[in-house]
């Protein structure tokens, strides 16, 4: 199993009260599955994600990633199993307004070792990005934006990509297609844990879980 998520649970304090975020949650994703967690804002989608990605610590449950398990090792070690495991895709994008798109894509692997320029023009050419090489984020689409915060997420050869709301700013001709790619990443072997309140990723994911409250209300 590349991702196993048991029993997690996260809450925040807010005005004195606390709010159960995620409320023992689970799931797994397996090597070519895109699995989707669908549910409206508020409802602890993007918590869950960013535990699952090693970038929010829960207060109960496991996470294991490729049979690592993630909040058993050091902060150190757990960024470097995300530098090298884990593609991240986030609504907002988070492009670098003043680098251009080669240098925005190369930025993951600076970190790594594996900042490869062919590598980052080979992907900026499957997603026909190649006539925008040198432009900033300013000067794109936000479909074009969105196809380079992907390219961006793959750079590294992730075994598996976490998408928040990766169509949630996308027209329904940019959104299948950002889909379409994502989908591509799961059939060639990797794995996608997909959250979004669009329903119609649902129809390319290989399981869907509806979330309100913090909680799974159905599969």
């Amino acid at each position: 199993m590349l991702l196993k998520i048991d029993n997690l649970k996260k809450t925040f304090s807010a005005k004195g009260k606390h709010v159960p975020a995620v409320d023992d949650v689970s799931l797994d994703v397996d090597k070519g599955e895109l699995v989707a967690v669908n549910g409206p804002s508020g409802c602890g989608k993007t918590t869950l994600l960013l535990i699952a990605g090693g970038l929010l610590v829960p207060d109960e449950g496991k996470v294991w990633l490729d049979g690592t398990d993630f909040y058993s090792i050091s902060s150190e070690q757990r960024t470097h199993k995300r530098a090298s495991s884990i593609g991240f895709v986030f609504q907002q994008f988070h492009l670098l307004p003043y680098l251009n798109i080669l240098q925005n894509v190369m930025v993951p692997g600076l970190g790594t070792g594996n900042s490869s320029e062919s590598r980052a023009r080979e992907l900026i050419d499957l997603f026909n990005l190649t006539s925008r090489i040198d432009h900033k984020p300013s000067q794109l689409s936000t479909g074009e934006r969105q196809r380079v915060a992907l390219v961006r997420a793959l750079i590294n050869k992730p075994q598996i990509l976490f998408a928040d709301e990766p169509t949630g700013n996308l027209d329904d001709d940019n959104a299948e297609e950002v889909i379409k790619y994502i989908s591509l990443f799961a059939e060639e072997g990797g794995g996608v844990l997909l959250v979004s309140h669009d329903t119609r990723t649902a129809f390319h994911a290989n399981r869907t879980y509806r979330m309100k409250q913090g909680k799974f209300i159905q599969e």
